[in-house]
């Protein structure tokens, strides 16, 4: 059987390991995917895509688009590594990256993403990502999380009423249009993959 009608996850279908290889072929295989997604997460930070009514990054796009290409745990990780960067300093966040950004208000925003990653990892590997209605509701999930995570966070620093007018109702629609962005992209990747692995 091909890899793309075995594999749960996108890049199993596109790189996958043999079982027999070394663990060194395996460890740089989940070192390199690692860093890419991380630097996948790092310029989606950056990019700030005008909207009402506020402007939107592509970061919870990136986020839960990692989940459902890597997996649970892949995913996951790679979302901690990122966090990870941004507490040694590296200028990975959207505000740059220190080990302030991890104690700050929009901290539990940041936390929430590796739990989102993982969460929308698990529902993908259970075949979530190859329906246009499991993907959304995957992706709505994964997102529904990092607004629980953030908001439960923000709360504490401002009330839960401001937190959800300053930390979730203004982010809304760039929310809607970020889960349709992947509730598109997923799927037509799958289809790809099987046209290329045939």
């Amino acid at each position: 059987m091909a890899a793309s009608e075995t594999s749960s996850t996108l890049i199993g279908a596109l790189w996958s390991v043999d079982s027999r290889a070394s663990r060194l072929g395996k460890f740089v295989r989940l070192a390199v995917l690692a860093v890419a997604g991380t630097a996948l997460l790092a310029i989606s930070a950056q990019i700030s895509v005008p909207m009402w009514p506020v402007p939107m990054t592509m970061q919870t796009f990136a986020v839960v688009l990692i989940g459902a290409a890597y997996g649970w745990r892949l995913g996951g990780a790679t979302v901690a590594l990122y966090l990870a960067e941004g507490a040694m300093g590296l200028p990975v966040f959207a505000n740059g990256g220190s080990l302030a950004s991890l104690a700050g208000p929009t901290a539990g925003y940041l936390f929430a993403f590796v739990a989102a990653a993982a969460l929308v990892g698990a529902l993908i590997e259970k075949g979530w990502g190859r329906s246009l209605l499991k993907t959304a509701l995957a992706m709505t999930l994964g997102t529904a999380v990092i607004f629980a995570g953030g908001i439960a966070w923000l709360s504490t620093f401002t009330g839960v009423e401001k937190a959800l007018v300053v930390g979730m109702y203004p982010f809304l629609p760039g929310a809607v249009f970020k889960i349709a962005l992947a509730v598109a992209v997923l799927p037509m990747a799958w289809k790809l993959i099987g046209k290329l692995r045939k």
